[in-house]
């Protein structure tokens, strides 16, 4: 007897032969059992493929628990498989083409794999969307620009009203951008942390900007972006990339919180690039040796062959192609030197018999010197550059070990690498001079609870070398971080409430005899009035508790959301001073010493097309229901 498939649960007889039972409609159920029932004791039985036993085939539970948990036949993955099936469930009614909503899909498609408007005038694209539903039609290159245009209106209307509603301040992050056309375009970026102590980087403008691209320029771009999202009094922190516009967007400072330097915020990572530029410069003949080999070998399938060649008889793993190394991209510098550095042998012997130039002794040695030295500040960099999390309390510590790197006594030896580090360490003083760091960078070490003040004064003692040079640094900080928390105190209004008063007047005493007991409980009132006209304040609760001991698991923002009733005023600061990036471009650009060009599909674009992409496919990929 067939198994028929039918809709619905439970048995279904034919109108030939009652006798011929189905299973429930569930095609994946249907594989695991036999075509056929079979009839026992008056009962029908379906019987499994697997391991031949025989259920109730009008249980439909005792089927599927069978394949997903007794049948000892069927595979863990085959298992995993049909339970992830049986857990979608049966539709609940016939699918009904919606045509808004494929619409509403087909923008974000469009904005997301940035498809140039004129590919919806394909006579191709239309028989590709009617052969999947006739019905849908009528989406051309001029109703996807407007439909893409309305969906970034409504995307920055909402996100508009988040950012104004925010009671947290906002970080900002500049850079600029060419396309193949010349024309510059303003990129800014807001970042802040939302009540849920949650980092939020959005991208709020990619505006054109008209030559030439001076600070000024960058002044009024900026301006006009705060004037337009109406955060304008939100700002905290503008971080710039080139530390010569600090001049030009002082005028910012005038709506802001603070004053002075507290509102600019040097961009770490293109310090990084200008120091080990100095540094990478003192070996550049070295690595120029290095690069035009490496060339040289990429040039030919034959050379690669040949190389390889080598590589096998040396007993080292063959290669498709060399790392070459882009001059604008010091990590690939250091990538194609420590590959160089593993083939050291291939490569000088395949120099002696190709007959071509290539580094000498003393030269492999200050390679293998500056890829060690490199391999330091790329760590710095990636720390630096992350935009998933919170950075600014990491400064101090990334200082610290750039500090103790450039001094390292065992790279003292080398006469490259000492005259890279002693240049090096001219530009470190040049941006970070002792004791002139950035105080809000400064104060959001403090705001780490696995360092606190403690760092301080270790940084201060391995950063200095007089006693009172640390002592007045300390101070100073300490002095900062008190203004600063009185400020929040007043911004966030706490209602402290004080404790019932005691009248020792009126107290009762239990003796009208003057005496010692009598004495001793006076005082003890006394100083429990005392100590209420004069309480602690959290910010002196915070600093004198232990350290937090942390793991790599730690997460700084889940411990301020967790403490944040018992630090109310410190968790403001907290969602203000860590929101600071270190670094204006995220970490796969900030290895480039050159400027950020747009591909040509961007370039081809009109200004404000070009926004709506850039913004929108930036908001999409933080949008509820959408994976990155």
């Amino acid at each position: 007897m067939d198994l028929e498939v039918s809709e619905g649960s439970g048995t279904n007889a034919t109108s030939d032969d009652q006798s011929v039972q189905t299973l429930p409609r569930r095609a994946k159920l249907l594989e695991y059992f036999q075509p056929e029932l079979v009839e026992v004791n008056g009962v029908m039985k379906a019987i499994c493929k697997y391991c031949g036993a025989m259920l109730r085939s009008s249980s439909t539970n005792s089927l599927r628990n069978h394949v997903a948990d007794t049948c000892p036949k069927i595979s863990v993955e085959d298992r995993k498989q049909f339970i992830a099936t049986m857990e979608k469930g049966p539709a609940e009614a016939s699918f009904v083409f919606d045509s808004q909503k494929a619409r509403e899909c087909m923008v974000k498609w469009c904005i997301s794999a940035e498809v140039a408007f004129n590919k919806f005038d394909d006579p191709f694209f239309a028989q590709w969307m009617e052969s999947m539903q006739p019905s849908f039609s009528g989406v051309g290159r001029q109703t996807m620009q407007n439909d893409c245009i309305t969906r970034f209106k409504m995307m920055r209307q909402e996100l508009r009203n988040e950012l104004q509603s925010l009671n947290s301040r906002i970080c900002l992050t500049t850079n600029l951008w060419t396309s193949n056309q010349k024309l510059g375009y303003l990129c800014l970026t807001a970042h802040y942390i939302n009540a849920d102590f949650i980092l939020k980087k959005k991208i709020i403008a990619f505006k054109y900007l008209k030559y030439p691209h001076t600070g000024l320029a960058i002044k009024e771009g900026i301006t006009e972006c705060l004037k337009e999202w109406g955060i304008k009094e939100k700002m905290f922190t503008i971080t710039l990339d080139n530390v010569s516009n600090n001049l030009s967007v002082r005028d910012l400072r005038e709506s802001g919180l603070f004053g002075g330097d507290l509102r600019i915020v040097q961009c770490c990572a293109h310090i990084l690039i200008l120091l080990v530029q100095d540094g990478m410069a003192i070996a550049h003949g070295a690595i120029y040796k290095i690069r035009e080999l490496v060339r040289h070998i990429n040039s030919s399938p034959s050379r690669i062959q040949a190389f390889n060649g080598i590589a096998e008889r040396s007993g080292l793993p063959s290669k498709d192609r060399l790392i070459l190394d882009v001059p604008n991209r010091w990590n690939s510098t250091h990538d194609m030197i420590m590959e160089a550095i593993e083939y050291k042998v291939v490569l000088k012997r395949y120099a002696e018999e190709q007959l071509e130039p290539s580094p000498n002794d003393e030269e492999w040695t200050n390679s293998e010197a500056i890829g060690e030295f490199l391999e330091a500040f790329e760590k710095a960099t990636k720390a630096f550059s992350t935009h998933r999390s919170p950075t600014s309390h990491l400064f101090l510590h990334n200082v610290l070990c750039i500090h103790r790197t450039l001094r390292n006594t065992n790279w003292q030896i080398n006469c490259v690498l000492k005259d890279s580090a002693r240049a090096m360490d001219a530009k470190f003083d040049k941006y970070w001079e002792k004791g002139k760091y950035n105080m809000t960078l400064v104060l959001a070490t403090i705001l780490d609870p696995s360092k606190k003040m403690d760092f301080l004064d270790f940084f201060y003692e391995k950063m200095s070398q007089y006693f009172v040079d640390i002592q007045i640094n300390v101070v100073l900080v300490k002095q900062c971080l008190t203004k600063l928390f009185e400020k929040y105190a007043t911004l966030v209004q706490i209602d402290n409430k004080s404790s019932p008063f005691i009248d020792i007047r009126t107290s009762n005493l239990g003796s009208t005899v003057l005496g010692k007991r009598r004495l001793d409980e006076e005082f003890s009132q006394w100083s429990q009035i005392r100590g209420r006209r004069f309480p602690k304040s959290e910010l002196d609760t915070y600093l004198e508790e232990e350290l937090v001991r942390i793991d790599e698991r730690f997460e700084i923002l889940n411990w301020w959301r967790t403490n944040a009733n018992k630090y109310p005023v410190l968790s403001a600061m907290a969602r203000d001073i860590l929101a600071i990036p270190l670094s204006t471009v995220p970490s796969e650009f900030a290895f480039s010493a050159g400027g950020r060009i747009l591909d040509d599909n961007r370039s081809t674009m009109t200004p404000e097309t070009l926004e709506c992409f850039v913004c929108c496919k930036d908001w999409l990929y933080e949008y509820p229901n959408i994976q990155a």
